[in-house]
């Protein structure tokens, strides 16, 4: 038998920013931000998305964007050319935003002035979907390119986001990508979550995903 103590440090860092995250939603509801957390894999659109949303909504709703990403401020760059406010968390190498991560953020904007607030997650499947950032809403974002097969392959972010979108549907007839398939595939996982199909591009799909979310941000007032 050896006399060798284990400590865990993965466990005891999830459960303090579990905790952390707690109080952030305490402390964003109780001013009124509604915290939404995109999550996708590089080059899925979270950015056009972002920003479409932003456009859709901004005669009803004060918003922000914080922007993750691991070394760079070019998505928040974006988001401040069209006129709205921007917030960049560098990461330095970490794969996922953390509560830690995103209670900084939330010091850098006048809170009093916001009620919808937009993350943007680092751009991949595995890391963001293990990780609470205090967030109200977690969105799933697929795109056509990417394949109807991600729901197999990454079944968490799948199991624990409550909402879906596919980008680019554009470009559906230049992909292999089975609609039917991916609906079936996520609604095994996660039956209770809508999908969207939209595109930042033409548009399609915007109004329909603005509306449910309104929705949503209502019934949690």
């Amino acid at each position: 038998m050896s006399d060798v103590t284990l400590i865990n440090i993965k466990e005891e860092i999830l459960a303090e920013d579990k905790e952390l995250a707690q109080k952030l939603r305490a402390r964003l509801r109780g001013q009124g931000v509604f915290l939404v957390n995109l999550m996708s894999s590089p080059g899925s659109g979270k950015t056009s998305l972002i920003l479409k949303t932003l456009s859709h909504l901004e005669a009803a709703h004060r918003m922000a964007v914080i922007e993750g990403d691991v070394d760079s401020a070019v998505d928040a760059e974006r988001v401040a050319r069209e006129g709205f406010q921007a917030i960049q968390i560098k990461t330095g190498g970490a794969c996922h935003l953390s509560a830690a991560m995103v209670e900084k953020g939330l010091g850098a904007l006048p809170l009093e002035s916001l009620d919808l607030l937009f993350l943007e997650n680092i751009g991949n499947l595995i890391c963001p979907a293990g990780s609470d950032t205090g967030a109200n809403l977690n969105v799933a974002i697929s795109s056509i390119p990417e394949g109807d097969d991600k729901p197999l392959k990454y079944p968490l972010i799948f199991q624990t986001s409550d909402v879906f979108l596919v980008n680019k549907t554009d470009v559906a007839d230049h992909f292999d990508f089975d609609m039917a398939a991916f609906k079936r595939r996520v609604g095994r996982l996660n039956p209770s979550a809508p999908v969207f199909e939209v595109s930042c591009k033409t548009g399609d799909g915007i109004e329909a995903w603005c509306r449910w979310l309104q929705e949503r941000v209502a019934t949690e007032r």
